[in-house]
């Protein structure tokens, strides 16, 4: 075929193969059809024969080795192309395969038979053998994908159950060492001491010593606390540690510290009956902890019940087995809510947990401009560890209940408990318990809708408005739940805290993490070494 066009390019004239002439007559105006038109015209053209060819030759080389033999051919292969799409194929093996996936299977369907592949070499061994096609080869794997899920989860929350059995369930160690002291204190004069000593009582309510209190009714927790803050302080003979722990606990207490002083530190152990105004009248921690185990009890059904329940994601059930935690019900979860009638004449107290660990000197959190408010604690939205450092409101309620999302915004960064330093004096001031215990009152009558476990949710709803965030060295979180946490960094931070399951005294705890808590241990003390606890 032959293209000529005149000078005038007012004809076009195109030579067939077999030599017969058409004239096509094109009769422009001057005005309207230029040379240069022509030009640009004829040289897209030439570009756009190139580009076809192109995608043609590649289309072939993708393996459709048929050559297409008409325009209509041509424009549907390169249509896709050119829309930025590939052709499918209604037998394309992907499609066959995600019919079968999608299709429901349920457990009893897997129930008893023993011709599921175990293993992926398993699968693939069958499979070769049998030459499936698409939709066997996805029916076979849907069979094994989904017996392994179901093996998983059983085998997480089995994990989860004994956790939490560990975790809530006094170790025998621990139990030895209660009824060894309590033994001691009734037979050892010196196991009786009075703490402090009389001269040092009105060092208990002089705001010139750094105040520190601790609530704990495990004896050897506190004592790593107790040890480790007086070790690491600079100026031990400036702190007062206020130790508060309950009925049965304060004698093998009074025992350790009177065999065990931390000298020049002062030592104070009290317990809750010995505080007048706990066992006057109407105590509000008192109702609502009795109100809380009530409707726990009704609301949970147990653990066997938990477990038992074979759609709930283990996550899930692992969150109702913590909420049965007998922590979570104790008083010395709920006392520091009570901090300004325990301590009447202090103005400023940091409160610690029993599961933390101190490794530096803590007294110049008392330099800490707190602009008014009550809480100086660490923020949980914010951190390398994506994992601890990412908790929100809408971590610990339930933003669904319209009562939450009425008065608090889900994005709103949490804060933690462990270590917080108290400015009691500002916090006289504002109605953060009656808040509190308000809130505890709603969640009870909902059902526990809208938080379940914890006094953490109280406290964010109660201290709200009234934190102020300190730095993140002054307390790491998650090393009784996040494995990850190296050596290295936790030793950088001032207080280490083990919240989670494995506490470091329990069997469960990681054992990379453990010594920065058994350190502060004597293996050789009589007490610990009769009682077979181990430092590693």
């Amino acid at each position: 075929m032959q293209l000529h066009i005149s000078p005038s390019l007012r004809h076009v004239t195109v030579v067939t193969g077999k030599g017969l002439r058409e004239f096509i007559k094109v009769k422009v105006g001057s005005r309207r059809f230029s040379y240069q038109m022509m030009f640009y015209s004829l040289l897209f053209f030439t570009f756009l024969l190139r580009f076809v060819f192109v995608l043609s030759t590649v289309d072939t080389i993708d393996g459709d080795p048929s050559p297409c033999s008409s325009l209509a051919c041509l424009g549907k292969r390169l249509k896709p192309k050119l829309l930025g799409r590939r052709r499918v194929d209604s037998g394309n093996v992907p499609e066959a395969m995600y019919q079968v996936l999608e299709q429901p299977l349920s457990e009893q369907e897997l129930k008893g038979r023993s011709d599921i592949p175990q293993t992926l070499q398993d699968f693939m061994s069958e499979v070769k053998r049998s030459k499936s096609d698409a939709r066997e080869f996805a029916q076979k794997l849907k069979e094994m994908v989904t017996l392994m899920e179901q093996r998983t989860r059983t085998a997480k929350i089995q994990e989860y159950l004994y956790r939490h059995v560990a975790s809530s369930s006094i170790p025998k160690q621990l139990h030895c060492l209660a009824l060894k002291l309590a033994n001691e204190h009734s037979i050892n004069a010196a196991a009786r001491l009075q703490l402090p000593e009389a001269e040092l009582v009105p060092m208990l309510v002089d705001n010139n010593y750094f105040h520190f209190v601790l609530a704990s009714d495990n004896i050897l927790a506190a004592s790593v606390v107790a040890k480790s803050l007086v070790k690491n302080a600079l100026r031990p003979h400036k702190i007062v540690l206020h130790i508060i722990t309950d009925r049965k606990t304060y004698f093998p207490m009074q025992a350790w510290f009177s065999l065990h002083p931390l000298y020049p530190a002062i030592i104070e152990v009290k317990a809750l009956h010995h505080f007048d105004w706990l066992s006057k009248g109407k105590v509000p921690v008192l109702e609502a902890m009795e109100k809380d185990q009530r409707v726990r009890s009704q609301f949970r059904g147990g653990s066997s019940v938990i477990v038992a329940n074979n759609n709930e994601n283990p996550v899930v059930v692992a969150a109702k087995l913590q909420a049965l935690s007998p922590k979570y019900n104790s008083l010395m979860n709920h006392i520091r809510i009570h901090l300004p009638e325990l301590f009447p004449s202090l103005n400023k107290v940091v409160f610690l947990d029993d599961d933390i660990v101190i490794q530096t000197d803590l007294t110049p959190l008392w330099d800490i401009d707190m602009n008014g408010k009550v809480n100086g604690a660490v923020e949980t939205c914010r951190g390398e560890d994506k994992f601890v450092m990412s908790k929100k409101f809408k971590s610990y309620l339930n933003f669904s209940n319209p009562t939450i999302a009425r008065n608090f915004d889900p994005e709103e960064c949490a804060w933690a408990y462990g270590m917080n330093v108290f400015d009691l004096a500002a916090w006289r001031r504002t109605n953060i318990s009656s808040t509190y215990y308000h809130w505890l009152d709603e969640n009870l009558k909902s059902d526990l809708s809208l938080w379940q476990l914890g006094t953490l949710p109280p406290g964010l709803i109660a201290f709200h408005g009234h934190v102020q965030t300190i730095d993140p060295f002054w307390h790491m979180l998650g090393l009784g739940y996040q494995e990850t946490t190296s050596y290295a960094d936790a030793e950088s931070a001032a207080v280490v805290h083990f919240n989670g399951r494995a506490k470091p005294w329990l069997d469960i705890a990681f054992p990379h993490l453990r010594p920065l808590w058994a350190k502060y241990l004597d293996s050789s003390d009589r007490f610990i070494k009769s009682c077979h606890i181990r430092a590693s």
